[in-house]
């Protein structure tokens, strides 16, 4: 009993010995231009989870085309361009090649050193030094508007709250905004006169003037539903742009500075390692 387990033992080892040494298995080719194959794993991922066996068909087909098109125009390109096109080419490709791994590196190295972090202080300090850079593309306005049917019961209750908009106002206004087709309070903040013509659609570059000026208060009709409108201010287009309003722009202005110096600094103590370790010499 013993000789003969030791017999089934022998045997399994020595079938598992021939699959160990059996070479593997090459992956299946679908498709040949001159040296180059096309593999069934290549095709992962072509088709469209969902997608019907026709069109499925239809899809792998064109893939397959597009592939062989490409293939053969590139060994074309290869026996027809001239030596020199071809050492252009080559060399464009390895300066491409040099330029996408340095950036890539430099981009790792600055994410981990730059300094994000940017205070109110450095913001309205980089902005009294450079405001005279910043103009107004357009308008700016401050203002802020109700949107709601004319036939609110609460319409005159609404408009008084809207006008006085003292905090207690304001809080009572928010808390009847459901009934609002559309709104906005908050008119310490400047907008561009852009997004003033998406938000208050009556309004147009024609008409503007007629409506948009510092101080103006003013009730608008449409077909179903009317508009109260208070304009605080208004910052004429090619004005110094306001703090407040550049505020994110200034933000990543000086975090984008600190990258170029960053970058800068990388690239000096690079160079001066290299010199040192004697790995960059310069034969006179």
């Amino acid at each position: 009993m013993k000789i003969w387990s030791s017999i089934v033992l022998l045997f399994t080892m020595m079938v598992a010995s021939c699959d160990y040494f059996s070479p593997a298995k090459e992956p299946k080719a679908i498709a040949r231009v001159g040296k180059s194959f096309l593999y069934q794993e290549d095709l992962i991922d072509v088709v469209p989870k969902g997608t019907s066996k026709n069109d499925s068909i239809a899809i792998v087909r064109s893939f397959i085309n597009q592939w062989a098109t490409k293939k053969l125009l590139f060994e074309a390109a290869e026996r027809n361009l001239s030596n020199e096109k071809v050492s252009e080419y080559n060399a464009l490709m390895e300066q491409y090649k040099v330029d996408l791994y340095t950036k890539a590196y430099i981009e790792e190295l600055v994410i981990r050193q730059v300094d994000t972090l940017v205070t109110e202080a450095q913001i309205v300090d980089y902005y009294e030094k450079n405001k005279q850079y910043f103009k107004n593309a357009s308008e700016l306005v401050k203002l802020r508007y109700i949107n709601l049917v004319k036939e609110n019961p609460k319409f005159a209750k609404i408009k008084a709250k809207f006008t006085s908009f003292t905090k207690k106002d304001q809080r009572a206004l928010e808390q009847l905004s459901v009934q609002f087709k559309s709104y906005a309070f908050n008119d310490s903040i400047w907008v561009d006169i852009n997004q003033v013509y998406e938000k208050l659609p009556f309004l147009t570059v024609e008409n503007k003037n007629k409506y948009i000026s510092n101080g103006s208060n003013f009730q608008y009709p449409d077909a179903t539903t009317l508009w109260l409108v208070k304009v605080n201010k208004v910052l004429p287009k090619d004005s110094a742009t306001p703090l407040e309003f550049l505020k994110p722009t200034l933000k990543q202005i000086i975090i984008n500075n600190r990258k170029l110096e960053l970058v800068n600094t990388i690239e000096k103590e690079i160079t001066n390692d290299a010199i040192n370790d004697k790995k960059y010499e310069i034969y006179k």
